[in-house]
């Protein structure tokens, strides 16, 4: 009854023979290994981006950090929502790989990022002339914080406002193929074909060990992220190790997969919670993660079965026991239906 975080969750073994077998022998180092070079090709087909530049790096923070970085002045302010990553989870990672790039935040309905919202958020920037920030791009976390998806409609509009004033776009995706699968539709088609210029592709998430890709769909920018990466130590030497996870993400549809599969687990928790009295799901789950409420005793209840997950608001220890608290659940490729079933069996027992 683990649903702490997808991060959690095991390496797929399909994964980890790959980096069985990228161990044998020598191989160049720093992406320059020949199964880099496959990688690249197998994400070009994926995104039908024959030219786009494609790197590798070990963390969802330096794949976000280091894109932006390369897509941002340091005098400028990047536009998010109040709970991206970026803003809530990465220490100020951002203001520190971007040389001083702030962030500003912009309005949502369920977590999203709004069109009315992201122009007023541009529009009271850049209007101090060399006294304030100037505008900088857009970053949109798919699937978002709270689970939820951004159609690919929506994602045209959120690029169409950042184009009208300028800006580049770029895609926080540590669940990319979570809300990929939950849309049915193509990398491109929710990327580079509703104005997306950059992305971070995870995997980590998504049963890899730890790997993440930072794409641009414009190859210009590729020797300054390049620079960026080595100057920022995120640049391995034993690279094929990173190359070898993706490599086997990519085969076969193992990515896809999986994420079919910690989708399918969640919408299996989701309907068991909703048949729970005294608990309301949150926000519209799309994807992996649910945020449920429920009374503070129902909290206690589940975590002394051995229920594994965060509760967000408030102390589940002490307090009222009808004090409503909000706990968030995730599930990964590997969570099973029946440890779902013990937990929603506790939560009504």
């Amino acid at each position: 009854m683990f649903f702490a975080s997808d991060n959690a969750g095991p390496a797929h073994p399909k994964v980890m023979e790959a980096l069985n077998a990228a161990n044998d022998g020598y191989a160049s180092g720093y992406g320059a290994d020949a199964g880099m070079g496959r990688v690249r090709d197998m994400v070009r087909d994926v995104f039908e981006a024959p030219e786009a530049a494609v790197y590798l790096v070990a963390t969802g923070t330096a794949a976000n950090v280091l894109t932006l970085a390369t897509l941002a002045n340091p005098w400028e302010t990047i536009f998010c929502s109040p709970m991206a990553h970026i803003h809530e989870d990465e220490c100020n990672a951002p203001e520190f790989f971007t040389g001083g790039a702030k962030l500003t935040l912009v309005d949502t309905v369920d977590a999203k990022i709004t069109a009315r919202g992201l122009q007023r958020a541009i529009e009271k920037e850049q209007t101090r002339g060399v006294h304030g920030p100037q505008r900088g791009p857009v970053s949109i976390t798919q699937a978002t914080e709270k689970g939820t998806v951004y159609t690919a409609a929506e994602l045209h509009v959120l690029t169409d406002v950042a184009r009208r004033y300028g800006l580049k776009a770029h895609m926080d995706g540590a669940r990319f193929t979570n809300a990929l699968v939950a849309l049915g539709c193509s990398a491109a088609e929710m990327t580079w074909k509703a104005g997306i210029d950059a992305v971070s592709f995870g995997g980590t998430k998504n049963g890899l060990l730890g790997v993440e890709a930072c794409i641009f769909f414009d190859p210009s920018v590729g020797l300054e992220f390049e620079l960026r990466r080595k100057r920022g130590a995120h640049l391995f030497s034993k690279h094929r190790f990173l190359s070898a996870q993706m490599e086997a993400y990519l085969t076969d549809d193992l990515w896809l997969t999986m994420a079919r599969q910690a989708n399918d687990a969640c919408a299996h928790l989701i309907s068991g919670l909703e048949h729970v009295p005294d608990v309301q799901v949150l926000f519209a789950p799309q994807s992996n993660l649910v945020f449920f409420d429920a009374p503070r005793s129902l909290h206690q209840k589940a975590l002394a079965a051995g229920a594994v997950y965060y509760v967000t608001s408030g102390d589940p220890d002490s307090g009222p026991a009808d004090e409503r608290l909000t706990g968030r659940l995730v599930c990964d490729w590997s969570t099973d239906h029946a440890a779902i079933d013990r937990f929603i069996a506790h939560l009504k027992g």
